[in-house]
C-alpha cells in the first residue's frame, strides 16, 4: 500500500488550516514555513481542493484559503481524493491484470483491504484530527519555533 507525498502533503494542509482557522483566511506562504512544504506544491494541492470544495479562496490583501465548511464534515478520504490520490494494496493499482494479464490469488484480499483502509480514512474528520492531544500540541511547538526564528532575525 501506498499513499504519496501528494496524498499526505494535503492532508497536514488540510490539518494546519483547520487548526488555525479563526475566521481569516490562511496564506498559503504562511502553511508552507509551518509544515515545510514547498509553496509552488500547496498552490497545485490548492486548487485541486478549491475545485473539488473542500476550500474556498479569498482573493487580496489578507487573503488566503480557508475551509469551505466545518471541518466536522471534511473527511481525511475526501482530501486525498480530491488530489485525485488512492489508497490502493494491490499490486495492480486495481485493474486486476496482477499476473501477466489475469487476476492473482490475492489481489480481492488486497482490493478489501484497500476498501477498509479507504473506509477507515472516511471515518476521521478533520475536526476529530484537531481535538487530539498531540495534534495540538505539535502545532503549537511549530507556532513556537516559528516565532522563536522570528524574533532572533528581528533582533539580528
Amino acid at each position: 500500500m501506498k499513499l504519496t507525498t501528494k496524498g499526505r502533503y494535503a492532508v497536514t494542509a488540510m490539518l494546519d488550516l483547520a487548526i488555525h482557522a479563526s475566521g481569516k483566511p490562511i496564506s498559503l506562504a504562511d502553511i508552507s514555513e509551518r509544515q515545510v512544504i514547498s509553496l509552488s506544491y500547496l498552490e497545485q494541492l490548492f486548487s485541486k481542493l478549491r475545485r473539488q470544495g473542500l476550500v474556498d479562496s479569498v482573493r487580496g490583501p489578507g487573503g488566503g484559503y480557508r475551509l469551505s465548511r466545518d471541518s466536522e464534515s471534511i473527511f481525511v478520504a475526501q482530501v486525498i481524493d480530491a488530489v485525485n490520490e488512492t489508497v490502493d494494496a494491490t499490486g495492480c493499482r486495481g485493474t486486476g491484470n496482477c499476473q501477466a494479464g489475469d487476476i492473482c490469488l490475492t489481489h480481492h484480499l488486497w482490493a478489501d483491504l484497500s476498501a477498509q483502509i479507504h473506509g477507515f480514512l472516511n471515518d476521521i474528520s478533520l475536526a476529530d484530527l484537531v481535538a487530539r492531544g498531540e495534534v495540538q500540541k505539535l502545532a503549537q511547538r511549530q507556532v513556537d519555533k516559528l516565532d522563536q526564528v522570528a524574533s532572533l532575525n528581528f533582533v539580528s
